[in-house]
């Protein structure tokens, strides 16, 4: 079976993420991004596990069920240096074990915990334990493995089970990397919200057994991910190498020169186009015989807030996205395979930007220095009447589909 999985996002119990990040808010938005399968992020937080378990039924095998979606216990760990590392735990027993074990100062108050351990400290503990573990956001310049390693053997000591690329980065980029060639790619969203265009905005789709632990464990094993789908890597907010408080592009040869201080006085940050550049050992993507496809995408909602000229959580947005859910079921259809005619029935200038995606003529201010990429759309709209308009809360939302 072919399972659309998103395995890293976060609880509202990580720093700087939504109260509405629990099974309740989180599982519906899940089912509408066309998602079957989804980390319940935060799994060695006790509080966090006392709330999966009262909220979920366990279907056995390491899947805990809530309204036709289910959770795999994922965490992501903060070790030395700063690296960030996601890890799949096989069920609640061991993830508390592994909570117990892990030597953290923070691990009850904070869903991302910080530990002393190094990489390959860490590797030997979650083996321990049967999990599986591999980088987060393997490329980027704050807390990505490659910012303080040019090898991911360096890092662990031994081979990880996987490798997440990141917003910043796609399959042709991280192909120049000859030692990367026998490790699967995964490509998650790091929500740390349920809006349209955090959760699912990035995800993997999986050939499975079934949905368990021990079948997705056996499809990383056998390389079976069938495809890839990510946003357009210069849409990710550390793409380029640009500065971090008037987030400038620079060139990383100037910005060196520079000691990476910028003109306005700001710290600039290496990007992850030229750190990839840097470690690569191919000019050209070199892309072993398993790798599936990469798709590019981009957030529903970003593209009708650009043909809009609104930003994305105003109500005008939301409620045509939900219009366009509620029609063609989850997103992914909406930017993919629904007829352009249908969805011009729902909104005749929303279907001007999702054929500009599908033709690849919408275009992308590059993203960097912790400022997202920006779609723009220079094609000729339909007139609509000019409305001021405020931002809409997260309980908003909710009450549009009510």
């Amino acid at each position: 079976m072919l399972v659309n999985a998103d395995l890293h996002i976060h609880s509202k119990f990580s720093m700087a993420t939504s109260k509405d990040m629990d099974i309740e808010g989180i599982a519906p938005r899940a089912r509408e991004k066309g998602l079957q399968l989804v980390g319940s992020g935060d799994a060695l937080h006790p509080k966090w596990l006392d709330i999966i378990e009262e909220s979920t039924e366990y279907a056995g095998d390491g899947i805990y069920s809530h309204s036709d979606c289910d959770f795999i216990l994922t965490t992501e760990v903060e070790a030395r240096h700063k690296i960030h590392h996601v890890i799949i735990i096989p069920d609640m027993e061991t993830a508390r074990e592994l909570s117990d074990a892990l030597p953290s100062k923070n691990k009850c108050i904070d869903g991302r915990p910080k530990t002393s351990l190094d990489g390959c400290e860490l590797y030997d503990l979650v083996k321990q334990y049967d999990c599986m573990i591999g980088p987060a956001h393997a490329f980027t310049p704050w807390t990505g493995m490659y910012k303080s390693y040019d090898s991911i053997y360096d890092c662990y000591g031994g081979k990880p089970d996987f490798v997440e690329l990141g917003l910043s980065a796609d399959t042709d980029m991280a192909d120049t990397i000859k030692e990367l060639k026998d490790f699967v790619f995964l490509t998650n969203s790091d929500a740390h919200s349920p809006w349209p265009h955090r959760l699912g905005r990035e995800f993997n789709q999986i050939e499975m057994e079934d949905i368990s632990y021990s079948s997705l464990k056996k499809a990383f094993k056998h390389r079976t991910i069938k495809a890839n789908y990510g946003m357009l890597p210069n849409l990710g907010k550390y793409h380029m190498t640009a500065c971090t408080k008037c987030y400038k592009i620079v060139d990383p040869e100037i910005a060196k020169e520079n000691r990476m201080k910028c003109s306005c006085g700001g710290r600039i940050k290496k990007g992850v186009d030229y750190r990839i550049y840097e470690i690569s050992d191919y000019s050209k993507p070199s892309h072993p015989n398993h790798r599936p496809p990469y798709i590019h995408l981009m957030p529903l909602a970003e593209i009708i807030g650009t043909v809009y000229d609104k930003g994305v959580t105003t109500k005008t947005v939301q409620s045509i996205w939900q219009r366009l859910i509620d029609k063609f079921a989850v997103e992914i259809e909406v930017l993919i395979n629904a007829p352009l005619e249908e969805i011009a029935e729902v909104d005749e200038r929303v279907v001007l930007g999702i054929e500009g995606f599908r033709n690849k003529t919408l275009q992308v201010t590059p993203g960097g220095g912790g400022k997202y990429g920006e779609i723009s759309f220079n094609g000729e709209l339909p007139e609509i009447k000019d409305e001021k308009e405020q931002s809409t809360s997260l309980d908003d939302f909710f009450s549009i589909k009510s």
